[in-house]
C-alpha cells in the first residue's frame, strides 16, 4: 500500500512539474529567435536614426562666441564660462581664446515654432536637432552685418522625451528618456521586461505623426519584424502596449482565477507529495 502511495504521488509530483515548466513552448516566449544564424555576417546600419522635432518638445539650444558681448544681447538664461580663465594658483586671467557659451532654453509650441530673441519666429517641425544647429548657425554667421557673429558655434538638444509602457509587463508606465536614441527593446528593458503570461508575437506601438495616428504590430520573437519596424527607435509620446494572453487577459477575470487556483493546488500537491514520501521512506 504504502508503495502505491508513493508511486501515485510520485506521479502527482511529475504532473505538476511538466504543468509548471512546460506550460509555455520556448517557441513563444525567445526574443529574436533565429538572430544568430540571419545575422551571422555584420550588417551595416544603412539610415542613422535621429530624431525629429515635434511640438511640445523642450529644446536646449548653446550659441558659443569668442565675442561675448555679442551673444549678451539675447538675454540668455544661463552662462556656461566668462570669456576668461582661472590659472592654477587660482587667480583669474584674460585668454583671447576662451569663447563664452549661452545656454537658451525653448518650448516648441503646437505649429512647431520657437520665439527666437531678436530673429523671431522660427519654424523647427519634422527638423533634427543637427538640421536646426545649421539652420541656426548660417542664419547668425551671415545675417546682417549688425546682427551677425562670424564665428557663432549652435548646438541643438532635445531635453527629454516620454514612451509610454503598458499592458503585460512587470513596470508599466509613462518614463522620460534622455537623449535622442531609444529602441524598442531599450523601452521594454526600462519596464521591467515582458510577463511571462505577455504575447511575444503582437506587440503593439502608438505613434502619433503630423495630425495622423498610426500603429505598428511587432513580433519581438521575429528579429526582421523587430529591426525592420518603423517603431524600432522610439520617437517622442510613443505608447507601447503589451497584449496579456488570454488566460490572464483581466485579473479578476475567470481565467486568471482559475490559473491562480490552479497554480496554488499544484504547489500544495508537490509540498504534501513530497512530505508523504519523505515519511514512508
Amino acid at each position: 500500500m504504502i508503495r502505491t502511495i508513493k508511486y501515485v504521488l510520485s506521479a502527482l509530483v511529475l504532473m505538476a512539474m511538466l504543468s509548471t515548466t512546460s506550460c509555455m513552448s520556448e517557441k513563444k516566449i525567445v526574443y529574436l529567435q533565429g538572430a544568430d544564424t540571419l545575422y551571422a555576417v555584420p550588417q551595416a546600419i544603412t539610415e542613422a536614426f535621429e530624431l525629429e522635432i515635434q511640438p511640445d518638445d523642450e529644446l536646449a539650444i548653446s550659441l558659443s562666441s569668442k565675442r561675448p558681448e555679442l551673444i549678451q544681447r539675447f538675454n540668455t538664461n544661463t552662462v556656461i564660462g566668462s570669456g576668461g580663465g582661472t590659472s592654477p594658483n587660482g587667480s583669474t586671467y584674460a585668454t583671447q581664446a576662451a569663447t563664452s557659451t549661452h545656454m537658451i532654453y525653448f518650448l516648441v509650441d503646437k505649429k512647431g515654432d520657437i520665439e527666437f530673441p531678436i530673429y523671431g519666429t522660427i519654424n523647427t517641425r519634422g527638423k533634427t536637432c543637427k538640421q536646426l544647429a545649421t539652420e541656426l548657425q548660417e542664419m547668425f554667421r551671415n545675417g546682417r552685418e549688425d546682427e551677425r557673429i562670424a564665428d557663432a558655434i549652435v548646438n541643438v538638444k532635445i531635453m527629454s522625451f516620454k514612451v509610454t509602457v503598458l499592458g503585460d509587463v512587470r513596470n508599466p508606465g509613462t518614463q522620460n528618456f534622455q537623449g535622442e536614441r531609444l529602441t524598442l527593446l531599450e523601452a521594454i528593458g526600462r519596464a521591467g521586461d515582458l510577463n511571462a503570461s505577455a504575447h511575444r508575437d503582437h506587440v503593439l506601438v502608438v505613434r502619433e505623426i503630423g495630425e495622423e495616428r498610426v500603429t505598428y504590430d511587432i513580433d519581438l520573437r521575429d528579429p526582421q519584424s523587430v529591426f525592420n519596424s518603423p517603431a524600432y527607435y522610439m520617437q517622442q509620446n510613443d505608447i507601447v502596449y503589451v497584449q496579456p494572453n488570454k488566460s490572464v487577459r483581466v485579473k479578476g477575470s475567470t481565467g486568471y482565477t482559475l490559473l491562480t487556483i490552479g497554480a496554488t493546488i499544484v504547489s500544495m500537491l508537490v509540498s504534501i507529495a513530497s512530505i508523504v514520501i519523505a515519511i514512508t521512506r
